[in-house]
């Protein structure tokens, strides 16, 4: 039997391992980037260091658009929005009680060009939407009851349904949130500075400073590895408990075989002398196993044929068969017998 237990324990240990590892070298490549505290050094600082590109900085300032999307629910104007739109209902289940569910009707997002400002100056932030640590503001939430005529209503309980209604939630990105940004400036060729992601390296747009994401992620990185080293002790004390069972029990079964051998032999003294039968250690292995399972030979056997009667194997090994191994009758059913 595989010891799904410990291995899944290790599977996650390695998983953990590798999520606490990513998080500590991103906290380091944070705490080397360059921090541009004004927006209007940017450029310069592109200027001079065009040579050594890429290069990743760390910027802030509040968000910005020449186009802001006006939000339908909510009524903010934000650069980022995300709707999504669920149907709940109630589900009548097996066992004869209705269960409330839901499932995803509509999901869309939009995203507009922005920017951050400080007051000295513009970075426009490319991808924004996909970077790490972007929070989404739920700037609406709205539960609207399900309102169906008699036979549509009728159709659904029929089908095993009470719809409820729909719950729509509108996540923005407003305008004037003050961000933090780490990605690679790069400048277009009228001159506009870009932050996007970079080619290798961290990109993020949080509300938390930069000493603030790398204080979390350096926590993260330490409960993710003290994780880890939990789940790798108790995977390892799993392991090591299924393969002890499994020596004690291979133990136990070549200990009974022994006995059963030595007994046979014993009992037969040298009656068999000179036979033509299969020996296992000058002994005739007819005699031998008296009470082991003709096919694996390390159960004891503990099933009785039907109908011819005879009882020759152990459950596992009957589970596998369609004719009797002695009398080669078909096997219409197989009972599992007791012993005292």
């Amino acid at each position: 039997m595989v010891p799904w237990g410990g291995l899944s324990c290790c599977l996650s240990a390695a998983a953990l391992y590798l999520l606490g590892r990513s998080s500590g070298r991103d906290a380091e490549v944070l705490k080397s980037v360059t921090r541009v505290n004004q927006l209007k050094d940017l450029a310069q600082l592109l200027d001079t260091a065009s040579k050594v590109l890429p290069l990743v900085v760390t910027v802030s300032g509040r968000v910005g658009s020449d186009t802001p999307i006006n939000c339908e629910l909510s009524g903010l104007r934000g650069v980022i929005v995300e709707e999504t739109a669920e149907q709940h209902f109630l589900k009548h289940n097996d066992a004869g009680s209705w269960i409330q569910d839901s499932a995803l009707m509509l999901s869309m997002c939009k995203e507009v060009p922005w920017y951050l400002d400080d007051g000295t100056g513009r970075a426009f932030v490319i991808g924004g939407r996909g970077a790490s640590g972007l929070v989404l503001t739920i700037g609406s939430e709205v539960f609207e009851e399900a309102g169906r005529s008699f036979v549509r209503g009728t159709l659904d309980y029929l089908q095993g349904l009470k719809m409820l209604g729909v719950k729509r939630i509108e996540r923005v990105l407003p305008v004037g949130t003050s961000l933090t940004v780490v990605g690679e400036a790069v400048t277009d060729d009228i001159g506009t500075i870009r932050i996007q992601r970079p080619h290798k390296g961290p990109f993020y747009v949080s509300d938390k400073t930069i000493d603030q994401l790398i204080a979390n992620l350096g926590k993260w990185s330490r409960w993710y590895k003290y994780a880890s080293m939990g789940f790798t002790v108790f995977g390892v004390y799993l392991l090591l408990k299924h393969a002890f069972r499994y020596m004690m029990e291979r133990k136990r079964h070549w200990e009974y075989r022994r006995r059963v051998l030595a007994a046979a032999a014993k009992r037969t003294g040298h009656e068999d002398e000179g036979s033509n039968a299969t020996t296992e250690n000058g002994v005739d292995t007819h005699h031998l196993m008296p009470d082991l399972c003709v096919i694996c030979l390390e159960q004891e056997y503990n099933s009785v044929f039907v109908p011819c009667g005879h009882m020759c194997c152990c459950m596992t090994c009957s589970s596998h068969l369609t004719n009797c191994p002695l009398c080669r009758r078909r096997i219409d059913q197989v009972v599992k017998t007791f012993r005292h």
